[in-house]
């Protein structure tokens, strides 16, 4: 499902990010991206989104060269992934509900449909009865869950997390990957990047370690 090719980036200023990268992840698989802050995790999922381009190599995804993609047609490609990122991208001005509800307004659900989506998604992350609240209300942990059903409300095939166990105590930080692990059995291909190995040497998944932008075993 993603490839990556001998893939460089080297951000404005010449910081190198990520240094000839080569892997594969298949459709269905659950992987974790593992890597000291700056190793190059969030990069990774950058290029996969199609946020930004390699500045050397390739990356694939779904057999299309992220590369050669038009803004259209990476808008396209996006509807079919969720994103939960590092810095949540809540907006507090509006609801736990509108906040879920929003992806589905821009692909352009009708309104019930919609609704009936949000209100699934938040039960599915256990926020049941905090539809209505404003998100500052929330604690940490129910903010994080308020974004992975913002990231899962569209039903993608491909779920994208970034340091989703950041600033979380660890029973927070383990309802959160047993929920990815939820969307994972039930056929969503995942890939979550963390700096902290141990949330992840329970799950048996594979783990693609990085550092300073270079695969390590």
């Amino acid at each position: 499902m993603i490839r990556f090719d001998q893939v460089s980036k080297t951000y404005p200023g010449g910081f190198s990010a990520l240094k000839n990268l080569s892997f594969n992840i298949n459709k269905g698989e659950m992987v974790f991206v593992a890597g000291h802050s700056g190793a190059g995790k969030s990069t990774i999922l950058k290029l996969i989104s199609g946020i930004i381009k390699p500045t050397s190599g390739k990356v694939w995804l779904n057999n299309q060269d992220l590369g050669h993609l038009s803004d259209n047609q990476l808008g396209f490609l996006r509807q079919h992934i969720g994103i939960v990122f590092q810095d949540h991208k809540i907006l507090f001005d509006r609801t736990v509900l509108q906040n879920v509800l929003l992806p589905l307004r821009i692909i352009g659900y009708e309104a019930k449909q919609a609704d009936k989506r949000a209100r699934a998604a938040v039960e599915k992350v256990g926020l049941s009865g905090r539809e209505n609240a404003n998100p500052i209300t929330l604690s940490g942990g129910e903010q994080q869950r308020l974004c992975i059903a913002r990231a899962v409300v569209h039903q993608p095939s491909l779920l994208l997390a970034d340091e989703p166990s950041a600033n979380l105590d660890r029973a927070y930080a383990l309802d959160i990957m047993e929920l990815f692990k939820t969307f994972h059995e039930a056929g969503t291909t995942v890939l979550v990047a963390a700096h902290d190995e141990t949330l992840m040497s329970d799950y048996g998944h594979r783990i693609i370690r990085l550092q300073e932008g270079r695969l390590y075993a």
